[in-house]
Protein backbone atom coordinates (compact mmCIF):
# COMPACT_ATOMS: atom_id res chain seq x y z
CA UNK A 1 0.00 0.00 0.00
CA UNK A 2 1.32 3.74 -0.93
CA UNK A 3 0.64 5.92 1.56
CA UNK A 4 -0.51 9.58 0.00
CA UNK A 5 -2.91 9.75 -2.20
CA UNK A 6 -2.74 10.68 -5.73
CA UNK A 7 -3.63 14.21 -7.50
CA UNK A 8 -6.69 12.64 -8.93
CA UNK A 9 -8.02 11.63 -5.10
CA UNK A 10 -7.12 14.36 -3.40
CA UNK A 11 -9.01 16.44 -6.23
CA UNK A 12 -11.68 13.36 -5.25
CA UNK A 13 -11.48 14.27 -1.75
CA UNK A 14 -11.36 18.35 -1.96
CA UNK A 15 -14.63 18.02 -4.21
CA UNK A 16 -16.82 16.13 -1.87
CA UNK A 17 -15.64 18.21 1.05
CA UNK A 18 -16.64 21.26 -0.94
CA UNK A 19 -19.98 19.71 -1.81
CA UNK A 20 -20.77 18.64 1.65
CA UNK A 21 -19.60 21.94 3.17
CA UNK A 22 -21.88 24.23 0.69
CA UNK A 23 -24.93 21.77 -0.11
CA UNK A 24 -24.84 19.53 3.27
CA UNK A 25 -24.03 21.83 6.14
CA UNK A 26 -26.56 24.65 5.41
CA UNK A 27 -29.62 22.36 5.90
CA UNK A 28 -28.64 20.16 9.03
CA UNK A 29 -30.21 22.19 11.42
CA UNK A 30 -33.49 22.37 9.94
CA UNK A 31 -33.51 18.22 9.43
CA UNK A 32 -32.29 18.34 12.99
CA UNK A 33 -35.32 19.64 14.70
CA UNK A 34 -38.04 18.43 12.45
CA UNK A 35 -37.19 15.30 11.21
CA UNK A 36 -37.54 15.88 7.65
CA UNK A 37 -35.84 16.41 4.49
CA UNK A 38 -37.57 18.53 2.61
CA UNK A 39 -38.56 17.10 -1.00
CA UNK A 40 -37.00 20.11 -3.13
CA UNK A 41 -33.65 20.05 -1.12
CA UNK A 42 -33.47 16.53 -1.89
CA UNK A 43 -33.88 17.03 -5.62
CA UNK A 44 -31.28 19.75 -6.07
CA UNK A 45 -28.94 17.90 -3.63
CA UNK A 46 -29.27 14.93 -6.06
CA UNK A 47 -29.52 17.17 -9.34
CA UNK A 48 -26.17 18.86 -7.83
CA UNK A 49 -24.21 15.56 -7.55
CA UNK A 50 -25.69 14.11 -10.95
CA UNK A 51 -23.95 17.44 -12.29
CA UNK A 52 -20.87 17.08 -10.50
CA UNK A 53 -20.57 13.30 -11.77
CA UNK A 54 -20.40 11.54 -8.53
CA UNK A 55 -24.07 9.99 -8.60
CA UNK A 56 -23.30 5.92 -8.50
CA UNK A 57 -19.80 6.67 -7.97
CA UNK A 58 -19.28 3.11 -6.88
CA UNK A 59 -20.44 1.67 -9.54
CA UNK A 60 -18.17 0.84 -12.77
CA UNK A 61 -17.82 3.20 -16.35
CA UNK A 62 -19.22 -0.23 -18.00
CA UNK A 63 -22.90 0.58 -16.40
CA UNK A 64 -22.60 4.50 -16.28
CA UNK A 65 -21.00 5.34 -12.72
CA UNK A 66 -17.34 6.88 -12.31
CA UNK A 67 -15.58 3.25 -11.70
CA UNK A 68 -13.93 4.70 -8.95
CA UNK A 69 -11.96 1.84 -7.07
CA UNK A 70 -12.67 0.82 -3.72
CA UNK A 71 -10.02 2.86 -2.37
CA UNK A 72 -11.72 6.53 -3.50
CA UNK A 73 -14.90 5.18 -2.97
CA UNK A 74 -13.77 4.74 0.58
CA UNK A 75 -12.48 8.34 0.25
CA UNK A 76 -15.51 9.71 -0.73
CA UNK A 77 -17.78 7.90 1.80
CA UNK A 78 -15.37 9.95 4.43
CA UNK A 79 -15.77 13.22 3.14
CA UNK A 80 -19.74 12.18 3.15
CA UNK A 81 -19.28 11.04 7.21
CA UNK A 82 -18.85 14.80 7.99
CA UNK A 83 -22.27 15.56 6.71
CA UNK A 84 -26.17 14.62 7.50
CA UNK A 85 -26.61 10.64 6.76
CA UNK A 86 -30.09 12.10 5.99
CA UNK A 87 -29.42 14.68 3.36
CA UNK A 88 -26.24 12.63 1.99
CA UNK A 89 -28.26 9.99 1.08
CA UNK A 90 -29.03 12.07 -1.77
CA UNK A 91 -25.47 12.03 -2.86
CA UNK A 92 -26.95 8.81 -4.63
CA UNK A 93 -25.11 5.41 -3.91
CA UNK A 94 -27.07 2.41 -4.94
CA UNK A 95 -26.25 -0.81 -3.57
CA UNK A 96 -23.57 -2.79 -5.48
CA UNK A 97 -25.84 -5.96 -5.11
CA UNK A 98 -27.63 -4.72 -8.17
CA UNK A 99 -24.47 -5.34 -10.12
CA UNK A 100 -25.90 -9.15 -9.92
CA UNK A 101 -29.03 -8.00 -12.09
CA UNK A 102 -29.40 -10.11 -15.66
CA UNK A 103 -31.59 -9.92 -18.39
CA UNK A 104 -34.80 -7.14 -18.12
CA UNK A 105 -33.72 -6.19 -14.81
CA UNK A 106 -31.13 -4.22 -16.15
CA UNK A 107 -32.62 -1.96 -18.26
CA UNK A 108 -36.08 -2.02 -14.89
CA UNK A 109 -33.56 -1.75 -11.66
CA UNK A 110 -29.76 -1.23 -12.50
CA UNK A 111 -29.66 1.32 -15.24
CA UNK A 112 -32.61 3.69 -13.37
CA UNK A 113 -30.94 3.34 -10.67
CA UNK A 114 -27.18 4.50 -11.85
CA UNK A 115 -28.74 7.34 -13.71
CA UNK A 116 -30.61 8.95 -10.60
CA UNK A 117 -34.14 8.03 -11.74
CA UNK A 118 -35.21 5.38 -9.08
CA UNK A 119 -33.61 4.76 -5.97
CA UNK A 120 -33.49 1.05 -3.99
CA UNK A 121 -33.30 -0.14 -0.54
CA UNK A 122 -31.74 -3.15 1.32
CA UNK A 123 -33.70 -5.40 3.22
CA UNK A 124 -32.48 -8.27 5.58
CA UNK A 125 -33.44 -6.84 9.34
CA UNK A 126 -36.35 -8.53 11.09
CA UNK A 127 -37.77 -8.19 14.49
CA UNK A 128 -36.43 -11.82 15.41
CA UNK A 129 -33.71 -11.97 13.43
CA UNK A 130 -31.33 -8.98 13.20
CA UNK A 131 -27.32 -9.96 12.44
CA UNK A 132 -28.68 -14.14 12.73
CA UNK A 133 -29.56 -13.97 8.83
CA UNK A 134 -30.38 -17.26 8.33
CA UNK A 135 -32.94 -16.71 11.10
CA UNK A 136 -35.05 -14.76 9.70
CA UNK A 137 -38.78 -15.57 9.19
CA UNK A 138 -39.44 -13.82 6.23
CA UNK A 139 -40.57 -16.47 3.73
CA UNK A 140 -41.72 -16.78 0.03
CA UNK A 141 -43.07 -19.85 -1.22
CA UNK A 142 -43.90 -21.17 -4.58
CA UNK A 143 -47.95 -20.84 -5.67
CA UNK A 144 -48.76 -21.49 -9.41
CA UNK A 145 -45.63 -20.59 -10.41
CA UNK A 146 -45.19 -17.41 -9.09
CA UNK A 147 -43.41 -16.98 -5.50
CA UNK A 148 -45.74 -15.38 -2.69
CA UNK A 149 -43.74 -13.40 0.19
CA UNK A 150 -44.96 -13.03 3.72
CA UNK A 151 -43.08 -11.47 6.46
CA UNK A 152 -42.36 -8.54 8.02
CA UNK A 153 -38.72 -6.57 7.93
CA UNK A 154 -38.19 -3.48 9.94
CA UNK A 155 -35.09 -0.56 10.79
CA UNK A 156 -35.09 -0.64 6.97
CA UNK A 157 -32.95 2.81 5.94
CA UNK A 158 -34.00 4.97 2.98
CA UNK A 159 -36.95 2.84 2.19
CA UNK A 160 -38.93 6.11 2.61
CA UNK A 161 -37.87 7.35 -0.44
CA UNK A 162 -37.04 4.11 -2.31
CA UNK A 163 -38.61 3.29 -6.08
CA UNK A 164 -37.92 -0.49 -5.52
CA UNK A 165 -36.60 -2.86 -2.26
CA UNK A 166 -33.89 -5.02 -2.66
CA UNK A 167 -35.28 -7.61 -0.11
CA UNK A 168 -33.54 -11.04 1.57
CA UNK A 169 -35.99 -13.69 2.47
CA UNK A 170 -35.93 -17.54 2.92
CA UNK A 171 -37.21 -20.07 0.39
CA UNK A 172 -36.81 -23.41 1.94
CA UNK A 173 -33.94 -25.27 3.89
CA UNK A 174 -30.79 -27.40 3.27
CA UNK A 175 -28.88 -29.85 5.05
CA UNK A 176 -24.97 -29.35 6.04
CA UNK A 177 -23.01 -30.59 7.93
CA UNK A 178 -23.63 -27.86 10.84
CA UNK A 179 -27.20 -28.78 10.06
CA UNK A 180 -30.38 -27.62 8.55
CA UNK A 181 -29.35 -23.71 7.62
CA UNK A 182 -32.00 -22.08 5.75
CA UNK A 183 -31.96 -21.23 2.00
CA UNK A 184 -31.43 -17.30 1.16
CA UNK A 185 -32.99 -15.86 -2.37
CA UNK A 186 -33.16 -12.16 -2.77
CA UNK A 187 -35.97 -10.49 -4.79
CA UNK A 188 -36.46 -7.11 -6.52
CA UNK A 189 -40.27 -5.59 -5.27
CA UNK A 190 -41.00 -2.31 -6.81
CA UNK A 191 -43.37 0.51 -4.31
CA UNK A 192 -46.72 -0.41 -4.95
CA UNK A 193 -46.93 -4.11 -5.61
CA UNK A 194 -50.24 -5.46 -4.28
CA UNK A 195 -49.44 -7.38 -0.56
CA UNK A 196 -46.48 -5.02 0.15
CA UNK A 197 -46.31 -2.55 2.63
CA UNK A 198 -43.99 0.24 3.81
CA UNK A 199 -44.83 2.11 6.51
CA UNK A 200 -42.64 4.45 9.36
CA UNK A 201 -40.69 2.76 11.79
CA UNK A 202 -39.40 3.99 14.86
CA UNK A 203 -38.02 7.06 16.35
CA UNK A 204 -34.64 7.18 16.61
CA UNK A 205 -32.00 9.48 18.54
CA UNK A 206 -29.73 9.00 15.70
CA UNK A 207 -29.21 10.35 12.51
CA UNK A 208 -32.31 12.29 12.65
CA UNK A 209 -34.39 12.54 9.01
CA UNK A 210 -32.48 9.40 7.96
CA UNK A 211 -35.58 7.08 8.76
CA UNK A 212 -36.08 3.62 9.44
CA UNK A 213 -38.82 1.91 7.91
CA UNK A 214 -41.04 -1.14 8.34
CA UNK A 215 -41.93 -3.29 5.35
CA UNK A 216 -44.52 -5.84 5.33
CA UNK A 217 -45.58 -8.32 2.91
CA UNK A 218 -48.87 -9.93 2.80
CA UNK A 219 -49.18 -12.68 0.55
CA UNK A 220 -47.23 -10.37 -2.14
CA UNK A 221 -47.01 -12.44 -5.54
CA UNK A 222 -43.83 -11.94 -7.44
CA UNK A 223 -42.64 -13.63 -11.27
CA UNK A 224 -39.45 -15.64 -11.16
CA UNK A 225 -38.31 -12.60 -13.05
CA UNK A 226 -38.21 -10.59 -9.60
CA UNK A 227 -35.45 -13.21 -8.54
CA UNK A 228 -32.24 -11.85 -8.11
CA UNK A 229 -29.40 -13.82 -8.70
CA UNK A 230 -29.84 -17.87 -8.44
CA UNK A 231 -33.06 -19.26 -6.25
CA UNK A 232 -31.54 -20.08 -2.91
CA UNK A 233 -28.35 -18.15 -3.71
CA UNK A 234 -29.27 -14.82 -1.71
CA UNK A 235 -26.95 -15.73 0.89
CA UNK A 236 -23.71 -16.19 -1.77
CA UNK A 237 -25.03 -12.97 -3.81
CA UNK A 238 -24.83 -10.74 -0.25
CA UNK A 239 -21.37 -12.12 0.65
CA UNK A 240 -20.43 -11.31 -2.55
CA UNK A 241 -21.74 -7.45 -2.87
CA UNK A 242 -22.25 -6.77 0.86
CA UNK A 243 -18.95 -6.93 3.01
CA UNK A 244 -18.16 -3.31 1.20
CA UNK A 245 -21.01 -1.76 3.69
CA UNK A 246 -19.10 -2.15 6.54
CA UNK A 247 -16.32 -0.06 5.02
CA UNK A 248 -18.93 2.87 4.52
CA UNK A 249 -19.60 2.80 7.99
CA UNK A 250 -15.64 2.73 8.89
CA UNK A 251 -14.99 5.51 6.61
CA UNK A 252 -18.00 7.82 7.35
CA UNK A 253 -17.15 7.01 10.78
CA UNK A 254 -14.06 8.79 10.08
CA UNK A 255 -14.92 11.54 8.60
CA UNK A 256 -17.82 12.36 11.51
CA UNK A 257 -14.63 12.17 14.04
CA UNK A 258 -12.28 14.45 11.53
CA UNK A 259 -15.31 17.12 11.76
CA UNK A 260 -15.77 17.03 15.69
CA UNK A 261 -11.78 17.06 16.31
CA UNK A 262 -12.03 20.49 14.44
CA UNK A 263 -14.25 22.03 16.84
CA UNK A 264 -12.75 20.57 19.84
CA UNK A 265 -9.21 21.28 18.40
CA UNK A 266 -10.01 25.21 17.71
CA UNK A 267 -12.23 25.50 21.03
CA UNK A 268 -9.51 24.51 23.11
CA UNK A 269 -7.10 26.79 21.61
CA UNK A 270 -9.62 29.73 22.20
CA UNK A 271 -11.48 28.81 24.88
CA UNK A 272 -9.63 30.62 28.15
CA UNK A 273 -9.87 29.29 31.50
CA UNK A 274 -7.19 30.39 34.59
CA UNK A 275 -5.86 33.04 32.49
CA UNK A 276 -5.04 30.65 29.72
CA UNK A 277 -6.60 28.87 26.67
CA UNK A 278 -7.51 24.90 27.97
CA UNK A 279 -6.04 23.47 25.46
CA UNK A 280 -2.61 24.48 28.01
CA UNK A 281 -4.20 21.84 30.47
CA UNK A 282 -2.76 17.81 30.27
CA UNK A 283 -6.32 16.91 30.98
CA UNK A 284 -7.87 18.86 27.87
CA UNK A 285 -4.02 18.44 25.55
CA UNK A 286 -4.33 14.59 26.14
CA UNK A 287 -7.36 14.18 25.00
CA UNK A 288 -6.25 15.66 22.18
CA UNK A 289 -3.43 13.89 21.32
CA UNK A 290 -5.76 10.67 21.92
CA UNK A 291 -8.18 11.35 19.83
CA UNK A 292 -6.25 12.65 16.56
CA UNK A 293 -4.04 9.19 17.60
CA UNK A 294 -7.14 7.27 17.22
CA UNK A 295 -8.85 8.84 14.38
CA UNK A 296 -5.74 8.61 12.04
CA UNK A 297 -5.31 4.99 13.05
CA UNK A 298 -8.79 4.26 12.37
CA UNK A 299 -8.51 6.10 8.71
CA UNK A 300 -5.43 4.02 7.81
CA UNK A 301 -7.05 0.72 9.04
CA UNK A 302 -9.98 1.35 6.54
CA UNK A 303 -8.02 2.49 3.76
CA UNK A 304 -5.47 -0.07 3.94
CA UNK A 305 -8.90 -3.05 3.65
CA UNK A 306 -10.40 -0.72 0.76
CA UNK A 307 -7.15 -0.85 -0.46
CA UNK A 308 -6.80 -4.65 -0.28
CA UNK A 309 -9.99 -5.25 -2.16
CA UNK A 310 -8.47 -3.17 -4.74
CA UNK A 311 -5.28 -5.37 -5.10
CA UNK A 312 -7.64 -8.49 -5.39
CA UNK A 313 -6.18 -9.71 -1.59
CA UNK A 314 -8.63 -11.00 1.10
CA UNK A 315 -10.07 -8.59 3.12
CA UNK A 316 -12.72 -10.22 5.50
CA UNK A 317 -10.98 -9.67 8.84
CA UNK A 318 -9.26 -6.09 7.72
CA UNK A 319 -12.75 -4.87 6.91
CA UNK A 320 -14.40 -6.33 10.06
CA UNK A 321 -11.15 -4.46 12.05
CA UNK A 322 -11.63 -1.06 10.87
CA UNK A 323 -15.44 -1.06 11.39
CA UNK A 324 -14.85 -2.39 14.91
CA UNK A 325 -12.25 -0.18 15.77
CA UNK A 326 -13.54 3.11 13.10
CA UNK A 327 -16.59 3.13 14.80
CA UNK A 328 -15.84 2.38 18.70
CA UNK A 329 -13.24 5.23 18.07
CA UNK A 330 -16.05 7.49 16.69
CA UNK A 331 -17.55 6.97 20.46
CA UNK A 332 -14.43 7.95 22.15
CA UNK A 333 -14.01 10.91 20.08
CA UNK A 334 -17.66 12.43 20.43
CA UNK A 335 -17.71 12.05 24.43
CA UNK A 336 -14.39 13.74 24.28
CA UNK A 337 -15.63 16.54 22.56
CA UNK A 338 -18.55 17.28 24.94
CA UNK A 339 -16.05 16.64 27.73
CA UNK A 340 -13.59 19.72 26.51
CA UNK A 341 -17.03 22.06 25.54
CA UNK A 342 -18.41 21.29 29.10
CA UNK A 343 -21.82 22.18 29.69
CA UNK A 344 -22.46 24.12 26.18
CA UNK A 345 -21.75 20.61 24.62
CA UNK A 346 -24.99 19.20 25.69
CA UNK A 347 -26.73 22.23 24.57
CA UNK A 348 -28.55 21.89 20.75
CA UNK A 349 -26.61 25.25 19.89
CA UNK A 350 -24.06 23.17 18.52
CA UNK A 351 -23.74 19.87 16.85
CA UNK A 352 -21.92 18.19 19.30
CA UNK A 353 -24.79 16.56 20.89
CA UNK A 354 -26.09 15.37 17.31
CA UNK A 355 -22.51 14.02 16.70
CA UNK A 356 -22.70 11.44 20.21
CA UNK A 357 -26.00 10.54 19.57
CA UNK A 358 -25.80 9.51 16.09
CA UNK A 359 -22.38 8.46 17.17
CA UNK A 360 -24.08 5.19 19.06
CA UNK A 361 -25.81 3.45 16.15
CA UNK A 362 -22.49 2.96 14.10
CA UNK A 363 -21.67 0.28 16.87
CA UNK A 364 -25.04 -1.46 15.80
CA UNK A 365 -25.72 -1.33 12.05
CA UNK A 366 -24.16 -3.41 9.73
CA UNK A 367 -22.82 -5.78 12.25
CA UNK A 368 -22.18 -5.41 15.69
CA UNK A 369 -19.05 -4.55 17.46
CA UNK A 370 -19.64 -7.91 18.80
CA UNK A 371 -20.46 -9.75 15.29
CA UNK A 372 -17.19 -7.78 13.99
CA UNK A 373 -15.17 -9.66 17.34
CA UNK A 374 -16.33 -12.71 15.51
CA UNK A 375 -15.61 -12.50 12.46
CA UNK A 376 -12.18 -11.46 13.70
CA UNK A 377 -11.16 -14.08 15.75
CA UNK A 378 -12.66 -16.57 13.69
CA UNK A 379 -10.27 -15.83 10.54
CA UNK A 380 -7.52 -15.68 13.14
CA UNK A 381 -8.85 -19.53 14.58
CA UNK A 382 -10.06 -21.47 11.67
CA UNK A 383 -6.20 -21.62 10.04
CA UNK A 384 -5.41 -23.15 12.98
CA UNK A 385 -8.09 -25.97 12.80
CA UNK A 386 -9.91 -24.04 15.90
Amino acid sequence: MHFGLTDEQEMIVATVRSFVENEIYPHETLVERTGEVPTEIAAEIKRKTIELGFYACNFPESVGGAGLSHLEFALVERELGRGSMALNHFFGRPQNILMACQGDQIEQYLMPAVRGERMDALAMTEPDAGSDVRGMKCTAQRDNGDWVLNGTKHFISGADHADFVIVFVATGEEQTTAGAKKKITTFLVDRGTPGFTIRDGYRSVSHRGYKNMILEFDNCRLPDTQVLGEVGGGFAVMNEWLYATRITVATMSVGRARRVFDLMHHYAAERKQFGQPIGKFQGVAFQLADSITEIDGADHLTLAAAWRLDQGLPANREIASAKLYATEMLARVTDRAIQIYGGMGLMDDLPLERFWRDARVERIWDGTSEIQRHIIARDLLRPLGA
